[in-house]
């Protein structure tokens, strides 16, 4: 039955290299079910409500891609899309986190339209790649600053406005010294490096006097702080639609990166399109949804994936693996809210490195090409907001290129974005 359903002989594997390379997705991915609700308790979402949420909705979603489009790439809440809830929306902005929930529903049901209409490959296409390119390097170091800021190495200076933390700060020591062990799994590419890094470096807490253990290490999960706890009238207040559109254009490119990026590493792409896209690209608009109702932000397609197809995974079966481990973790609540902040800032330093790595594709010599991407690179960490580095980039995209006479390569759609960005600034100067 798995080999008619998943093809395995057709994909060149086996039950056994599924299953291992499912459990090393799992290992390397499985520090979001500590990271996730770390951040989003920082905006006062109960952090029993968000463990259980983040594994539901890392299962369903992950579930949907295996069973649906058969491909080894699991999904979770993302990183970068996180970060943007909290500490840009419900921090920054001021919106409740019910409200915030309600605007990644609506988000997510967008873009399950957007993908059965197959628009969201046109929205693609339409953007351009220097743009695509420094977002998500953008993203990396806008996650890489809040990890410093949250392990003290990177404080606030009335003269100027950031400098060096203090070394002598017990929680710093720490953090560094959890970095020094992430980085060290990780050069020597183990899996879990990230979650044995966030372990290690609460269990020399505890010993120091600056973590208690856990309660407990198991626990039945505790849904109803998150579950159904959305803000749907408050979502759809006209000053949130371009919220909506951000966690819409992050996700887009993000899920579509990672698809690409795996897809090509598997050997699935053929004459440069990957087979069965659109059933993909439901999996994160589901678990989105999913992931709305149940209590956390938006979920996508995840890049530690890759680890598992090198270990062997070729087929949907991996996912049902990484699926049946995330339903475990959800009975881990006690043990994720033990985690200090201290603990997951090198997690979050690491992710944010990596993610930077989509700024070598920017054509740097290109000077109409290489200003956008800057302004992007740049606002996104300094100005705290991915919505301010995109809306910047765009801008600045459309007047370079004019500048040069490069009419042709600003399309319509950009000139839409460009000029609704400019009234937003319009608006919010009046105001």
């Amino acid at each position: 039955m798995l080999e008619r359903y998943f093809r395995l002989s057709e994909n060149q594997s086996s039950v056994r290299q599924e299953l291992l390379g499912g459990l090393t997705t799992f290992l390397t991915m499985a520090y979001i079910v500590v990271v996730n609700p770390q951040i989003l308790s920082q905006a006062r979402i109960p952090v029993e409500g968000v463990v259980f949420a983040t594994c539901i909705a890392s299962a369903a979603a992950t579930l949907v891609m295996g069973l649906y489009a058969n491909y080894p790439i699991a999904l979770a809440p993302g990183m970068s899309l996180n970060a943007y809830f909290t500490y840009s929306v419900c921090l920054g902005m001021h919106v409740p986190w019910r409200t915030a929930l309600g605007v990644i529903f609506f988000s997510g049901v967008f873009f399950l339209i957007l993908t059965v209409t197959r628009v969201r490959e046109q929205i693609v296409n339409g953007i351009p790649d220097c743009l695509k390119h420094s977002t998500a390097a953008g993203i990396g170091m806008f996650i890489a600053f809040v990890g410093l800021r949250n392990a003290k190495l990177v404080v606030a200076n009335s003269a100027t406005f950031v400098s060096l933390g203090s070394f002598s700060n017990h929680e710093s020591q720490l953090a560094c010294v959890g970095l020094v062990i992430t980085l060290a799994l990780m050069s020597r590419k183990i899996s879990g490096a990230i979650l044995i890094g966030i372990f290690a470096t609460t269990f020399l807490g505890i010993l120091r006097g600056m973590a208690a253990w856990p309660a407990a290490v198991f626990s039945l999960p505790r849904p109803s702080a998150t579950w159904l706890q959305l803000d749907f009238r408050g979502a759809l207040h006209l000053g949130l639609l371009e919220i909506i559109f951000i966690f819409l254009f992050v996700d887009l490119f993000d899920n579509v990166g990672t698809l690409m990026g795996v897809c090509e590493q598997g050997g699935f792409v053929k004459n440069g399109k990957i087979p069965r896209v659109g059933r993909a690209l439901v999996s994160d608009a589901i678990g989105t949804i999913f992931g709305a109702l149940t209590g956390t932000s938006t979920v996508t397609s995840y890049i530690e994936s890759a680890a598992g197809v090198a270990a062997g995974a070729r087929t949907g079966l991996s996912n049902i693996v990484v699926a049946v481990l995330f339903l475990l973790a959800a009975f881990c609540a006690p043990l994720a809210a033990a985690i200090p902040a201290y603990a997951t800032a090198p997690a979050l330093i690491v992710v944010g490195a990596l993610m930077t790595e989509s700024i070598a594709r920017v054509q740097w010599t290109e000077f109409t090409e290489a200003i956008p991407a800057f302004v992007t690179l740049l606002a996104t960490p300094l100005t705290f907001s991915i919505a301010t580095g995109l809306s910047l980039g765009l801008i600045s995209f459309t007047v370079v290129k004019v500048a040069a006479g490069k009419f042709r390569e600003v399309s319509i759609l950009i000139w839409i974005l460009t000029a609704l960005f400019i009234l937003r600034y319009i608006y919010l100067a009046a105001g």
